[in-house]
């Protein structure tokens, strides 16, 4: 049984926190509110979805749910909020700013009973969902092996490189949440090299724009993965399977910014895909359809806290295998 008018409150208001307002005031049955750590984004935001606005601690309490989309370093902190007043939560990745604290947030939500649900959208993608189904029902075959692609349009602002955690933490670990859930197996071992070739001011924060990495299963499917902060043509998210029986694309399509120079083959139709808000759309829309069961109590979370921490030590071990040049089990970084 459903209940209306679910008190759902979004707790940021930033780029991302502006997509969430949209999406959730567009649902039946729930009243939003919107607050931020700026009172002025949350009153415009509001506004133009024709929600309410509050401070951050009264939307907490009149809340019968939890939206968080505020800035990385205070989704521990609401987190736990929403966790004490047992309240369902959904969270945009990560759980917290480093690994440490990212398991003792998992840990005390897996302890509480209460649901939280990780913002990885892709696994809402129809095509990730069925590249996903083609691998459990073994239409597949064996899976041999994988190919990830992502590129993005253009690199972020300079004041973001520093904050971000890096390339593998900030960008990747969607794909190695994404190969997590389409394979139903853990990433073992983990060798990235990268390097800047275009955009000298990463170099400045050690990190890179541009990586290559390598993954192997704990299955023994063996994986490949391009990364870039930068591809002019626009969005590329791109997931190739490999079986026994069928092989597989999840991103290739009349949008994917990428043309063939065969002779006789037409380009893309277009237009490509100019970001991760414009590709992602309706699997944002489906994420936010199933969380308002978990909030309903009519499903158990798609996406748990332990998924996110498990794609975090994923990404750790990227890190850490990019800064020492080595391959890197993600054991060693466990926890």
């Amino acid at each position: 049984m459903t209940t209306p008018g679910l008190r759902i409150s979004l707790l940021g208001a930033g780029r991302i926190g502006r997509l969430h307002a949209r999406i959730l005031s567009g649902l039946p049955d729930l009243e939003l509110t919107v607050a931020d750590a700026d009172p002025g984004r949350a009153v415009e935001v509001a506004s133009a979805v024709g929600a309410r606005s509050a401070t951050i601690e009264a939307a907490i309490a009149g809340a019968d749910a939890l939206v968080i989309a505020a800035a990385t370093d205070a989704h521990a902190e609401l987190i736990r909020a929403g966790v004490a007043r047992g309240i369902p939560t959904f969270c945009e990745k990560p759980l917290a700013g480093d690994l440490a604290s990212t398991i003792a947030v998992a840990r005390e939500v897996e302890s509480s009973g209460v649901p939280v649900q990780i913002g990885f959208q892709r696994r809402f993608d129809p095509g990730y969902q069925e590249a996903r189904r083609l691998v459990a029902s073994g239409e597949l075959g064996t899976l041999y092996a994988f190919r990830l692609a992502g590129h993005d349009p253009a690199p972020p602002h300079e004041a973001y490189i520093p904050v971000s955690g890096g390339l593998m933490r900030d960008f990747s670990i969607h794909d190695f949440d994404v190969i997590r859930w389409l394979t139903g197996s853990e990433v073992e071992e983990v060798y990235v090299t990268g390097s800047v070739r275009g955009f000298p001011v990463f170099a400045k924060y050690g990190d890179v724009d541009t990586a290559v990495a390598t993954l192997t299963m704990a299955d023994g499917t063996l994986g490949a993965m391009t990364v870039a902060r930068h591809d002019p043509l626009g969005y590329d998210i791109r997931a190739e399977l490999f079986g026994s029986r069928d092989s597989v694309s999840v991103g290739l399509g009349p949008r994917t910014p990428m043309r063939s120079v065969e002779p006789g083959v037409p380009p893309p139709a277009g237009p490509a895909w100019a970001d991760f808000l414009v590709r992602f759309d309706q699997a944002y829309r489906d994420e936010f359809a199933a969380f308002l069961e978990v909030a309903r109590g009519e499903r158990p979370s798609p996406c748990t806290a332990a998924d996110g921490l498990a794609a975090l030590r994923v990404a750790e071990a990227a890190t850490v295998s990019l800064h020492e040049h080595r391959p890197v089990r993600v054991a060693e970084v466990a926890g």
